[in-house]
């Protein structure tokens, strides 16, 4: 496995891997404002094949006392490829990069309980474990 900053060619890989993975889904200009914004936060995981399998986008904002920080806005690993500490790695690479590049104080993001809509609505336990035991997020 290979973790390495994602690049332009790399947008429309992302896009499907976020569309495997997640009820949460983007257009494609969105993935281009966060390569433009800021394209050293932005990471890719591929296998052995040099196919992607997961993704992080990361961003910069300012909170209080304009306080620089860093946003998770989208993280996501194939299933197959899941278990294996990718997350952790793809994070690792973007937080690193907030504070080296940004000088980022903290780092946030946002956890859905609950992901698929209808009456038989499946909860997202899998991602607040791994959010909260597993990569330390309060």
């Amino acid at each position: 496995m290979n973790i390495r900053n994602a690049r332009p060619e790399d947008l429309m890989n992302m896009q499907h891997c976020n569309l495997l993975c997640l009820p949460e889904n983007y257009q494609m200009k969105y993935y281009f404002s966060h390569g433009l914004s800021w394209p050293q936060l932005s990471y890719v995981a591929e296998d052995e094949n040099g196919k992607i399998v997961g993704y992080v986008l990361a961003k910069m904002e300012e909170g209080l006392h304009n306080v620089p920080h860093g946003h998770i806005t989208s993280l996501a690993v194939k299933r197959s490829h899941r278990r294996l500490g990718l997350a952790q790695k793809l994070l690792d690479q973007a937080c690193g990069a907030m504070i080296e590049n940004f000088n980022a104080k903290y780092v946030s993001l946002h956890v859905r309980k609950r992901w698929k809509p209808g009456p038989r609505e499946g909860g997202n336990r899998a991602a607040l474990r791994l959010y909260s035991n597993t990569l330390n997020f309060q």
